[in-house]
């Protein structure tokens, strides 16, 4: 089944935080559950980084000021991490990866060559392993972005970010990236622009550049063909 631009604004864009992400991480739950849509954690993620580095997280250690690091960590050499930071369990920073601060990595991450997260969350086996950006966006578990593929988080006139789904959301934030559902996964070489939402088990063809709201459990062949995706 293909879908029409015009079409999937009005089928079910799980555009919910609830919809999107469920996580049992006990700093970050209480966060999620009371939010309404993801945009409105990005603002907190600032205080809620800078809450649990002060406070300390059981079986985390100081790596640096402001730099919480979990058990088995793999740091590359190369690696640049600004405070403050949290990161995750088993979780891998290959050679060239940067942490602009405010970032929270969850356990058996990998951020890999060239990648820069700045103001994010990705959740747990999260994977942007080569030359991925990812500011003021969440990534749900399991999501995967593909070499090259950018989360665009600042529109070139710096207005505003409007979330386009059922209906024009006013977010009130000058920057926001993208919300990877749980599963997500984007082609190599892809933009999702300001504010793009991918649901929950939807994989976006590479070299795609997208802007909107798409459905769970389905592929993103372009803006405007999205079929079922059916598992074999």
């Amino acid at each position: 089944m293909s879908l029409r631009k015009e079409d999937m604004f009005v089928n079910k864009l799980n555009i919910k935080t609830k919809e999107l992400f469920s996580t049992e991480v006990p700093y970050l739950k209480e966060v999620f559950d009371k939010s309404t849509y993801p945009w409105e954690i990005l603002p907190q993620i600032k205080e809620i980084v800078a809450k649990v580095v002060a406070s300390g997280l059981e079986g985390y250690h100081e790596l640096e000021p402001g730099i919480l690091v979990a058990e088995n960590v793999k740091i590359a050499k190369t690696a640049t991490i600004e405070a403050p930071a949290i990161i995750g369990k088993d979780t891998e920073l290959r050679p060239g990866a940067y942490l602009r601060g405010n970032v929270i990595v969850g356990e058996k991450c990998v951020v890999g060559n060239s990648s820069e997260l700045k103001n994010c969350i990705l959740l747990n086996h999260v994977q942007v392993p080569h030359y991925n950006y990812v500011g003021d966006s969440i990534l749900g578990d399991y999501a995967h972005m593909g070499a090259g593929s950018i989360l665009s988080n600042l529109k070139s006139g710096g207005k505003n970010i409007v979330i386009h789904g059922d209906k024009e959301y006013e977010t009130g934030l000058r920057k926001i990236g993208g919300f990877l559902g749980e599963h997500a996964d984007i082609g190599c070489g892809s933009v999702l622009n300001p504010g793009t939402i991918i649901g929950k088990n939807t994989q976006v063809y590479p070299l795609s550049m997208l802007r909107g709201c798409f459905p769970e459990n389905s592929i993103v062949k372009s803006q405007t063909v999205v079929v079922d995706r059916i598992e074999q």
